[in-house]
């Protein structure tokens, strides 16, 4: 009677350490090959299958790019802080609020134009049936967003 009880209890604790031996080992497969966050373009190369000369003329035009964006980003901000210290003054003129407004808006659409412009120029970098897709994706997403910092 004692033996079938001890096979069992081997069993059981040889199935356990089966299971989270085997899901540990796939948790550090995935952490290892799935998420590289130290390349933040991976997710690019997966997604429209590039090949390594494909992804440094991406990464090229991707590097150039974020100086500008971060400078459209600064502008940005400094004319939201510039409008919420106009509001919060009691002397605010609707004449100057608004055209504190339009500037935030001229500042955000040249972001935006400037955006468009990078996409067109990556989606030109990739494969053409890549390129379109890539293009496609980004105009849905990006259109009406200011920056890259806040994707």
């Amino acid at each position: 009677m004692r033996r079938p009880l001890l096979i069992l209890a081997v069993m059981l604790l040889a199935g356990a350490a089966a299971f989270f031996g085997g899901q540990r080992l796939v948790a550090y497969w995935c952490a290892k090959h799935m998420a590289r966050p130290t390349d933040d373009l991976d997710w690019l190369r997966l997604e429209f299958r590039l090949n390594d000369a494909d992804l440094a003329r991406v990464r090229q035009l991707h590097d150039g790019y974020l100086p500008k964006c971060r400078e459209f980003c600064e502008r940005i901000d400094a004319r939201k802080r510039e409008l919420q210290t106009l509001l919060a003054s009691p002397t605010n003129a609707p004449a100057t609020v608004e055209q504190k407004l339009i500037e935030v808006g001229t500042v955000r659409a040249q972001c935006q134009a400037a955006m468009l412009q990078h996409f067109r120029e990556v989606s030109q970098v990739m494969p053409p049936e890549q390129g379109r897709r890539y293009l496609a994706r980004s105009e849905e997403r990006r259109v009406g967003k200011e920056c890259r910092s806040r994707w």
